[in-house]
């Protein structure tokens, strides 16, 4: 029996790893890790806070009592003290030096920071999981010709891997937005209750240079290089809006590749994996839907829109703070990550089993080829003695009449055995099949597809081959 609201991003779409960095196991353990390094940083710095006391509260890091904690916090209508209370209670002998000089955005600040921080490393994870099995694709299929479109209209050939190269480069832009991102996350630190540090001030005795180290240690005991120089209460709200813009750009790459595979997959050329016993419809059995391309598409719009919520968040802070963005901070970015999550990781599934059909691509290419190979056609006329002028016109009217015959009556289209017929340009029919043939339209595209992974992509792949490991275990799909 489920009789409450379960959220979808969770019970469906996220994988374990990520619904763990956004747990309460890790959110009020990071909590205490950062008491812990207080202590630690305030006894270094000659604070009469015994080894006795630390080893005490190291030891109770991961016994969180959440009965305790919501008893507590009903009393005081305060989180951050009860869990000082519940902590406490647990650690009798250091019960009087938790939280010392610190406000309440110490713990829940820093902790927002160190959370999403590692939520943006494994997201990177997962970006170069998912570039790697685009690459991979890419470089198969880099000399398959296909259909390019213009405004889904036909137009010049590209190749398949050429455009699977464009995906990728999206992403590519999206993990250096991702790397400057991580390489310049600092904590908020010890600043006291409006940034000022004058609870620090006065717990060591006026003492600058104390007061900047125990800044500078915090950092360091929680894996940081650096703290923001000037604060109000908070750490600035932009950083907030940094994160959903690093992941709103990767739910707009996203949702354009999964958009690209469900028009494919109209078109008979590219489907995304099919199950066997996969239905597509309830009504219609005989239906594949590219149901996977859709939810990837659902979730990216969602990221996408929420990434206006810290944005308005941080245009809207009151000078040192107010307590609007809270709540709202506490579903926005969350579930901003386990979105980003759940559509990279359906995005890997795919990207690892696409079915491409080459004669289908094929035929398309043959609807259209005639017209696309008419220039070419012009230069032979040209070199079999004809005007380049009347060539022109004639193949103009030659390709009226062929696209009519297409359209209207609906025929395949003929304008190559019209120009033969014609005899005006010289060209007779065994030339057809290499006037036709495909490669002949594809310009550079499959050395582009090789340049830009092997000059581009593959580097950035080999200097982080540890992290490609992901498997069908680590994804929900």
């Amino acid at each position: 029996m489920k009789e409450f609201y379960e959220s979808p991003l969770i019970e469906r779409y996220a994988s374990k790893e990520v619904c763990r960095i956004f747990s309460a196991d890790n959110k009020f353990s990071t909590w205490r890790k950062l008491w812990v390094a207080l202590a630690e940083a305030e006894q270094e710095l000659g604070l009469p806070i015994t080894d006795e006391q630390i080893e005490e509260l190291k030891s109770k890091i991961y016994d969180i009592d959440y009965e305790t904690a919501a008893r507590e916090e009903k009393i005081l209508r305060h989180d951050v003290m009860a869990h000082v209370h519940t902590y406490g209670e647990q650690c009798p002998k250091a019960k009087g030096i938790i939280h010392l000089g610190a406000t309440s955005a110490y713990v829940g600040d820093n902790t927002d920071i160190i959370t999403y921080t590692e939520g943006l490393v494994h997201i990177r994870k997962c970006l170069l999981n998912l570039i790697s099995a685009l690459s991979k694709f890419a470089l198969e299929y880099k000399d398959l010709p296909t259909l390019g479109f213009t405004h889904f209209q036909p137009a010049q050939l590209t190749t398949v891997g050429k455009r699977a190269s464009l995906w990728i480069q999206d992403l590519m832009i999206d993990l250096e937005d991702l790397d400057h991102l991580i390489s310049i996350v600092r904590l908020r630190g010890a600043k006291g209750t409006t940034g000022t540090q004058a609870s620090f001030m006065d717990l060591f005795e006026n003492d600058q240079e104390k007061v900047k180290q125990i800044d500078r240690l915090v950092a360091e005991k929680m894996g940081f290089k650096a703290t923001y120089a000037v604060t109000g209460q908070t750490y600035p709200r932009k950083f907030d809006s940094q994160v959903l813009a690093v992941l709103s750009g990767i739910a707009q790459s996203l949702s354009k590749f999964a958009t690209d595979i469900r028009l494919l997959q109209h078109l008979k050329e590219v489907e995304e994996p099919f199950e066997k016993t996969q239905i597509g419809s309830s009504a219609m059995a005989y239906k594949r839907n590219p149901m996977r391309s859709e939810r990837i598409c659902s979730l990216a719009r969602y990221i996408i829109v929420d990434s206006l919520n810290p944005a308005i968040t941080a245009a809207t802070q009151w000078f040192e703070r107010t307590l609007d963005d809270s709540a709202n901070k506490r579903i926005s970015v969350p579930e901003a990550f386990l979105a980003a999550d759940s559509i990279i990781s359906i995005a890997i599934n795919i990207s690892e089993n696409l079915v491409v059909y080459p004669k289908v691509i094929h035929q398309h290419i043959m609807n259209e080829l005639p017209f696309m190979a008419t220039e070419n056609i012009i230069m032979e006329g040209v070199k079999n003695g004809g005007d380049r002028q009347d060539l022109h016109e004639k193949i103009r009217v030659l390709s009226m009449e062929a696209g009519a015959t297409v359209k209207v009556e609906g025929k395949p289209n003929d304008l190559i055995e019209r120009i033969v017929a014609d005899g005006t340009f010289g060209i007779k029919e065994e030339d057809i099949e290499s006037i036709l043939d495909p490669s002949l339209y594809i310009g550079r595209a499959p050395q582009q597809v090789v340049d830009f992974i092997e000059e581009e992509v593959q580097p950035v792949l080999d200097a982080n081959k540890d992290l490609l490991t992901m498997t069908e275990i680590d994804l929900k799909v």
